[in-house]
């Protein structure tokens, strides 16, 4: 057995060589003065066996025990000294013993001193040879008295190993269960931190997209209507005209840096842009202002949206002017339309502002964009508020349009614009 191995039964090992030791010296004076009788040295052998097995098998230590109590009565032999090693037994079963095992070392306490001082009448040699042979025994034999007193001392000597282990079992199980209720505790406050660290990284990731969305939104639309000015300055002759689109140009970029600034500056506690028809209309005149043809429509009242609804129909209807500057066709005219939430209800549209822009189809591809980015940052956007997105190709006499559809939620008591 290795080092490791042998070492947790080192305890056991020296309370086993220990009993065995004293009870063999018990056994030699018992064969001296019996004249021959080796009982003794079956009884020491027994009982340190049964100390070195109480705490690994409680169980079998306390059949050892009741094997031993058995042979004293069948053989007469008398009791040792050492035999009192065997509340170490009594002792095992209630610390560490299995609820049966419990029971049994209970009973067994009882019937060892009913063993020990009823049937043999007090004749436990060596201890007559210690406290005075003999005389004791008689004594103990011809008054009761004696013999009870003798019996209830011995009972308290073999019965109080039995409660405190019971009481160290009962004390440890308390431990372990304060024990697993800190560590329960411990992992529940750990868990939280975890949660809140992933809810934070969540909410910086969602902070991020967000801020990217906007700034392409707003970059993207600037960019295409500078470029469409530009565009259309190379093809001018007079000088007040290209004085007047450069100085348009030169608008145009300042209200993108100034989108940007806010974008950026925007926090949490800032509330969205509010946009209203106002709004609105400036992204038209602005599209207007690059050159291009735009009809623009209006139909029912104009309201106030709530500030994050608000901000994506804003950021939307961007996005939408802009995929029509890029990739629409510039010898069409682009049709913005705005159907604020009717009150009679005849469309189905009592909830909901629509929003929807047209454009020739150009090169572009089906979806509208090279990347499909716009459109699937518009879908996200709408999606947060409870809106969605409807894009459609539609073959008509003067070409192939693209129309995008937007459903914005409107919620009702709003107010007028």
């Amino acid at each position: 057995m290795s080092e490791t191995g042998w070492r947790p039964w080192l305890p056991e090992a020296i309370a086993s060589l220990t009993v065995l030791g004293i009870g063999f010296a018990e056994a030699l004076v018992t064969w001296v003065v019996s004249g021959g009788d080796t009982a003794g040295f079956a009884v020491a052998l027994i009982a340190a066996v049964a100390v070195g097995m109480s705490r690994r098998e409680p169980g079998a230590a306390l059949g050892l025990v009741w094997g031993l109590g058995l042979f004293h009565v069948l053989s007469g032999a008398s009791i040792m000294v050492v035999e009192f090693a065997l509340t170490a037994v009594f002792f095992g079963s209630a610390r560490w013993g299995r609820p049966p095992t419990v029971v049994i070392g209970a009973l067994s306490v009882p019937l060892a001193v009913v063993v020990a001082f009823v049937l043999h009448e007090g004749s436990i040699v060596s201890l007559h040879l210690l406290v005075g042979g003999s005389k004791l025994a008689t004594l103990a034999r011809d008054q009761p008295t004696v013999q009870l007193t003798l019996a209830l001392i011995g009972l308290l000597v073999v019965a109080a190993p039995w409660p405190a282990g019971l009481l160290m079992r009962f004390l440890e199980r308390a431990s372990t269960s304060r024990s697993e209720m800190l560590a329960a505790e411990e992992a529940a406050v750990g868990a939280w931190r975890e949660t809140e660290h992933a809810r934070e990284v969540a909410h910086l990731r969602d902070e991020q997209t967000r801020l990217a969305r906007d700034v392409h939104d707003v970059v993207g639309h600037s960019l295409a209507v500078i470029l469409a000015q530009a565009e259309s300055g190379q093809y001018l002759d007079d000088t007040g005209k290209l004085k007047k689109t450069l100085q348009t140009i030169a608008t145009s970029a300042r209200s993108s840096l100034q989108d940007v600034r806010q974008v950026l500056s925007t926090t949490q506690d800032t509330p969205p842009v509010r946009a209203d028809a106002d709004r609105f209309d400036e992204l038209i005149a602005g599209v207007r202002g690059s050159g291009h043809e735009i009809v623009a429509t209006e139909l029912g009242t104009p309201c106030l949206l709530p500030g994050e609804t608000s901000a994506v129909a804003y950021r939307v209807l961007q996005e939408m002017l802009t995929n029509a500057l890029k990739h629409g066709r510039r010898d069409q005219p682009i049709t913005a339309e705005r159907h604020w939430p009717s009150t009679q209800g005849g469309g189905g549209f009592a909830d909901t502002l629509r929003i929807e822009v047209t454009n020739g189809a150009g090169s572009a591809s089906p979806d509208g964009t090279r990347t499909g980015r716009g459109l699937e940052g518009m879908r996200r956007r709408l999606e947060a508020v409870g809106g969605h997105l409807d894009v459609r190709l539609r073959e008509r006499p003067t070409g192939t349009t693209f129309t995008v559809t937007a459903f914005v939620p409107v919620r009702p008591g709003g107010g007028s614009a």
